[in-house]
């Protein structure tokens, strides 16, 4: 038996392949998107890939198991409360796949979705009958568990899926042995919990002694403690569950569509009130100069997650890039379902260079020139971006803090008439602010280079909450 984790930081994601020599069988679980890792690997160890498991539909980032049913006819295998567009073979509590060299067997462990389960593996060449690990998905994590929150929309409850969540950790998964392995389908970074490790793999025993939700409790007291101080989820999470339950085009072909050049001309003739100009470069670099009507998402950053939460799904995208950066903008992208890219601005910001009139620029001031603006009879009004938590712990005095992900829905209490002062933890979400901002008609901006951590570097003054 062979077993490989492959970790995609920038989402958090952690998918799996899994391989029987014996019957030159992989599978592979919960893929991202872009497949070609799982291919080489299965090509190396001389298997082929069979079958592809969802262990749920996730919100966060767009499956691949429809690539690699097209791609290699994997069959796609999922819960047997899951519904799909597409031909799949549903799972129940305790069928399994056996391999002469393996054996999965599925638990049913609903409670972050409905459809969620858990997959045993058992190394049959070791001992057949104590599984070598469990692939939990997003139903437990290392050091938290999945949040039941996120299928509002769909028609469950925070409370209806935290008490399946309840069940699920009680009945079936803290019933296996301590020295089990736990791969779990999310790391720290992920929004699909509060209190995820960076740990990508654990025991049982281990969590069962760490794991602040496994510690005994009754089932109301459990639900309320999974249900609060949850993180924002952005706004395509619904959108990116809802596409992974249904047929759609594969990445390969998205990719062919947003890898078009296009000239200066052929954007400005595409209609300003539907196109997204997406400028994917770091903040300083869109602050010395950028193309007016922009937002700034940097390749750099959570570059998924802020795409996912600021543009629209349906609305056609152009990408900005520094050249030879175009083909990751576009993948990570199609990595969330974000498949509308009508191409990119070829030779980036040099296209610009005769039209000036077409480039802004946004004011960044040092730490100590920000606390002498803020000493003068009219001084500017400073939004922390950061999140409550974040804000909570230090904060330059006076700042209000309106979180990133909360900007579009609270716009109306930043003011028009007043020089505003953006800043972040270093520059990264700050900048994607004063470009929301900026498109929304408030223009008087500052940003603060460095963040809070260069106005701490200056030996300022913080506050705490």
């Amino acid at each position: 038996m062979f077993l490989k984790q492959y970790y995609l930081g920038c989402l958090a994601h952690a998918s799996y392949l899994i391989a029987d020599e014996a019957s030159a069988t992989a599978i592979v679980i919960d893929p991202q998107r872009d497949i070609q890792q799982y291919l080489d690997d299965a090509e190396e160890l001389g298997v082929k890939i069979r079958y592809v498991f969802l262990t749920h539909f996730h919100a966060d980032f767009l499956a691949g198991h429809l690539e690699l049913r097209d791609r290699c006819g994997a069959e796609i295998r999922l819960g047997a409360r899951a519904e799909a567009e597409y031909s799949f073979v549903p799972m129940e509590d305790g069928d399994t796949l056996d391999l002469p060299g393996l054996r999965l067997q599925i638990l049913e462990t609903p409670g972050h979705t409905i459809e969620s389960i858990s997959i045993l593996v058992f190394d049959r060449t070791k001992n057949p009958d104590i599984p070598h690990a469990v692939l939990t998905g997003d139903t437990l994590f290392i050091g938290d568990v999945g949040r039941p929150d996120l299928r509002a929309s769909l028609g469950w409850t925070a409370q209806e899926l935290g008490s399946h969540l309840y069940d699920s950790l009680h009945d079936k998964l803290m019933k296996l042995p301590d020295e089990t392995l736990v791969y779990p389908a999310h790391g720290a970074g992920s929004l699909c919990g509060k209190n995820l490790s960076s740990d990508t793999v654990s025991t049982l025993g281990q969590q069962r002694q760490f794991n602040y939700a496994l510690k005994p409790m009754a089932k109301d007291e459990f639900i309320k403690l999974v249900t609060a101080d949850q993180p924002d989820a952005p706004a395509y999470f619904t959108y990116d569950a809802i596409l992974n339950t249904r047929e759609r085009s594969t990445l390969e072909d998205s990719l062919k569509h947003a890898l078009r050049p296009l000239s200066l001309d052929d954007v400005l003739a595409l209609n300003p009130a539907e196109v997204q100009l997406l400028d994917v470069r770091d903040a300083a670099d869109y602050a010395k100069g950028h193309m007016a009507g922009s937002i700034n998402i940097g390749l750099a950053g959570q570059y998924a997650t802020w795409a996912g939460t600021f543009l629209d799904t349906a609305r056609p995208i152009v990408i900005l890039a520094e050249p030879g950066r175009e083909q990751e903008a576009a993948m990570r992208l199609g990595r969330i379902g974000f498949d509308r890219v009508h191409g990119y601005l070829k030779d980036g910001m040099a296209a610009l260079a005769k039209r000036q009139d077409l480039v802004q620029t946004t004011e960044r001031v040092s730490a100590p020139m920000l606390a002498e603006e803020l000493q003068s009879s009219n001084p500017p009004w400073i939004v922390d971006v950061r999140t409550p938590s974040e804000w909570s712990a230090n904060h330059i005095p006076g700042s209000v803090n309106i979180p990133l992900s909360q900007l579009q829905q609270r716009l109306e209490e930043v003011p028009h008439g007043r020089r505003v002062a953006l800043h972040c933890a270093g520059g990264y979400r700050s900048s994607i602010a004063a470009s929301v901002l900026d498109q929304r008609g408030i223009t008087n901006l500052i940003e603060l280079a460095g963040g809070i951590s260069a106005w701490e570097a200056a030996s300022l003054p913080v506050e705490t909450a």
